[in-house]
């Protein structure tokens, strides 16, 4: 999952990309309005956290203009303003929910989970191909009961992986939603994670599920139907 943090308060702003990139999302940050609007605009993130004081431009503005160009991306406001005609405001504006600074992150993640699951059928807590699992709520991978450990990023690309099962996904997919644009690696890095997963994935079972669609991309895809030819 790709997040869109826009947020001009470092401290908040490094706390928040931390936190969720602990939480295995790829995370975007935008210290100002423009930024955070050039990007919502141009990339399409499955969220976005959006402070409501920004220099260059407002978080309401911001977001008016974003719901005004047809953005159904989920927006989730943080602001120091406790009124309720504040919260109404934001909502009016298009926001999804309102947060008050200061707040815990794990309310905010739980928020923000919450807006993800409204906005897309494809994330259930529990992904499945074939005997492989992905439990979201535990952070944890088996295949055939197995329990099977994985990095961070590891988990990261699996879970992008299963939310695509049967669909092909090309490299420059794979890195813009489980890296981020501040991402400067290898080309070949996203060769590398798969032939990582492969090995603790589809090592030691007779059908392997991770594909490669050669000068296209990657899948993972039921061994039933997978085609012969695939790699």
């Amino acid at each position: 999952m790709r997040i869109l943090v826009i947020e001009d308060e470092p401290k908040i702003a490094r706390s928040l990309v931390k936190g969720l990139e602990e939480e295995h999302f790829a995370v975007d940050l935008a210290s100002d309005g423009e930024e955070g609007l050039q990007l919502a605009t141009d990339i399409n993130y499955d969220g976005i956290v959006l402070d409501w004081n920004l220099p260059r431009l407002d978080g309401l503005s911001l977001l008016r203009k974003l719901r005004q160009s047809g953005s159904t991306t989920r927006v989730l406001i943080l602001s120091g303003r406790r009124q309720v005609a504040d919260r109404v405001s934001g909502l009016e504006a298009g926001a999804d929910d309102y947060l008050i600074k200061p707040f815990s992150f794990q309310e905010l993640l739980a928020r923000l989970h919450t807006l993800l699951r409204r906005s897309n059928e494809l994330l259930l807590n529990i992904l499945t191909v074939d005997d492989l699992e992905l439990d979201r709520m535990r952070h944890t991978v088996t295949r055939a009961g197995k329990l099977i450990s994985l990095t961070q990023r590891e988990y990261a690309l699996l879970e992008y992986l299963m939310r695509n099962a049967g669909r092909i996904v090309t490299r420059t997919m794979v890195v813009e939603h489980v890296w981020n644009l501040g991402f400067e690696g290898l080309t070949n890095v996203v060769d590398v994670y798969i032939s990582y997963l492969r090995a603790k994935i589809d090592h030691g079972f007779d059908a392997p599920l991770i594909r490669t669609k050669r000068g296209v991309g990657f899948m993972i895809i039921s061994a039933k139907d997978a085609e012969p030819k695939e790699s």
